[in-house]
C-alpha cells in the first residue's frame, strides 16, 4: 500500500484516539480505554510502516498536523470550542504546512 496513504489513515486515527482521550475519564473505564489504546496502537504502526519511505520528520511533522488539526476542528464543530479569526489562520497555517511537506518530499 501507498506510504502516504498509509501516513494519511495513521493521522485519521490520531485524530480518533485522541478524541477518544475525552471518553476515558482519565482511563477510568475499562472498554472505551481498551478502544482508545487500539486505536492509538494501529495509528502508531501505520505511522512506522509508512516511515520505511517517508522521512522520519517529514512523516511525523505531517501525523501530527493531521492529527492537531483534526482535534482542533471536531473541538470547534462539535463540543462549542471558540472558532476565532486567529485560530483558524493557524490551523491554516498547519495544513499549509503539511502540503508543503508533501510537494517538498521525495516520492
Amino acid at each position: 500500500m501507498n506510504a502516504w496513504l498509509l501516513l494519511f489513515v495513521a493521522g485519521l486515527l490520531e485524530i480518533a484516539w485522541a478524541t477518544g482521550l475525552r471518553y476515558t475519564d482519565g482511563f477510568t473505564r475499562p472498554f472505551a480505554t481498551a478502544v482508545v489504546l487500539a486505536i492509538a496502537w494501529l495509528s502508531f504502526y501505520l505511522l512506522a510502516v509508512a516511515m520505511r519511505d517517508i522521512p522520519m520528520g517529514t512523516a511525523y511533522a505531517i501525523w501530527t498536523g493531521i492529527g492537531a488539526t483534526g482535534v482542533a476542528l471536531l473541538g470547534m464543530i462539535f463540543l462549542k470550542e471558540p472558532v476565532t479569526a486567529a485560530r483558524l489562520v493557524f490551523l491554516g497555517m498547519i495544513v499549509a504546512g503539511i502540503i508543503g511537506l508533501k510537494w517538498s518530499s521525495a516520492g
